[in-house]
């Protein structure tokens, strides 16, 4: 079962150390083995005031091989891609196997699981851009953000970021395939002053294809908006009121509730959401659909980290949890299949059947927080409270008022998932979680 990568030097290596890794395990007696071998490479540089801070290339490259005798596990890993290398790393897994103890779960995924057809996901967009080239882009983008406004008097830089990935995963139930896929940035982030207070803000772009990122002029002028936008933010007094989320803050309340639904939190009983299965956690208007095989998407993937099948999935079907986020090893433990997501979820969209616009979504708001920004870390994953620092702008009438800043939004997931108003129309899709706003009736807001 081998799928041919584009013939070039790199997948013609990465598939030799992992077929040569293979050999030497099974050489060596392990029952199962797999190997993954990656070459990424990318640059990336960064403009402050229009002065060149970074300019980084990088290539990584190496070799992660994991063997088992019996229900015994043992793994190594190599920058090295050499026959001698990979030999040497088989040898010290196959040592390190031999001395764990079994673990009844541990093993290769079932056969059936693995992909078959592996289809051509348009991934691979390389971009030819040389470091004089990125520079002047960081630099377009700044300086298009700083002319924005006269208030607009620092930067805390530019950047552009471009990056290539090429992988191969095999096993000893016969898998080899692999694929090249690429991701591209443009970003910046500008500070706004006025009357003493100084205010930043940043945009950015990304895409597979550097043809459908936008424009560096137009990254900085909607980052030297947003933080003009920002000036004479102000604090509010305590309260409790409705909260409206943007489409890139939305997306973390999603994070948390996939992270409450991943096998390893589920086995472990450390989730808010523990044996939630069948149950309504969201309003019946809400969807979330898994789509793997999005072309271009940049959360697609033709097969799992292990080699299983991606599908696409209803996940949240009128505002019902339909399953878990499994790999094989998590699958087991919990009695259940693999859902092909060893390494994460693939392209999940959310959405509902009557999205809004962002203007009847204030409206529908009526008065409330709009939230822009987020920031600290305090969500607990096994009660469900979050608790975060939160700017952004205050909501009268369905109008802005002014911005906001140094208040802080307070729940429990569970209750704020329940407790969604309406979704946006507004996706963001910069990202394998595409979102968009987001409004809960009620939240605490605290502040003065």
């Amino acid at each position: 079962m081998s799928q041919a990568l584009e013939p070039h030097a790199t997948a013609a290596t990465l598939e030799d150390a992992v077929r040569y890794a293979l050999e030497e395990a099974a050489r060596h007696g392990a029952t199962e083995a797999e190997a993954d071998a990656s070459v990424g490479q990318g640059l990336g540089v960064t403009v402050r005031l229009g002065e060149v801070e970074t300019t980084e290339y990088q290539r990584d490259r190496g070799l992660a091989v994991t063997v088992y005798f019996g229900k015994r596990k043992g793994a190594a890993s190599t920058a090295d891609l050499s026959r001698e290398a990979v030999r040497t790393s088989v040898q010290k897994a196959c040592s390190i196997a031999r001395y764990t103890a079994e673990d009844p779960y541990a093993g290769l995924l079932e056969p059936q699981a693995l992909a078959r057809d592996i289809p051509d996901l348009d991934l691979d967009h390389p971009w030819e851009l040389a470091a004089d080239t990125a520079i002047d882009i960081a630099r377009r983008c700044e300086r298009a953000g700083m002319s924005v406004d006269a208030r607009i008097t620092n930067s805390e830089g530019a950047s552009v970021s471009t990056q290539r990935h090429t992988g191969v995963y095999g096993n000893s139930l016969g898998f080899l395939a692999g694929f090249s896929g690429t991701s591209h940035s443009v970003s910046c982030s500008l500070i706004a002053q006025q009357a003493g207070q100084m205010q930043r803000d940043y945009w950015f772009t990304a895409a597979r294809d550097p043809l459908e990122l936008e424009s560096p002029e137009a990254v900085g002028i909607a980052a030297g908006r947003r933080a003009c936008a920002r000036l004479g933010s102000r604090k509010l007094t305590t309260r409790r009121a409705p909260v409206l989320f943007a489409p890139e803050m939305a997306r973390g309340l999603v994070q948390h509730f996939i992270g409450a639904i991943s096998g390893s939190s589920q086995y472990r009983k450390a989730s808010f959401l523990l044996d939630a299965a069948g149950e309504r956690v969201f309003p019946a208007f809400v969807r979330m659909s898994e789509r793997p095989h999005i072309a271009k998407g940049l959360g697609s993937a033709p097969f799992d980290a292990e080699g299983a099948a991606t599908r696409d999935r209803e996940l949240i079907d009128g505002g019902v949890l339909q399953g878990y986020v499994l790999g094989s090893y998590s699958a087991r433990r919990l009695g259940l299949k693999t859902t092909g997501n060893a390494g994460g979820i693939h392209n999940l969209l959310v959405g509902s059947a009557a999205p809004r616009s962002p203007e009847a979504l204030l409206g529908e708001m009526g008065s409330g927080l709009w939230v822009t920004e987020l920031m600290g870390q305090g969500v607990n994953g096994v009660t469900g409270d979050y608790s975060r620092g939160a700017s952004g702008f205050w909501v009268e009438g369905g109008a802005i008022v002014h911005p906001v800043h140094e208040v802080t939004i307070a729940g429990n997931l569970r209750q704020l998932y329940q407790n969604i108003v309406a979704l946006g129309e507004d996706v963001d899709v910069r990202g394998t979680i595409r979102c968009p706003s987001l409004l809960i009736a009620e939240m605490t807001i605290a502040g003065d």
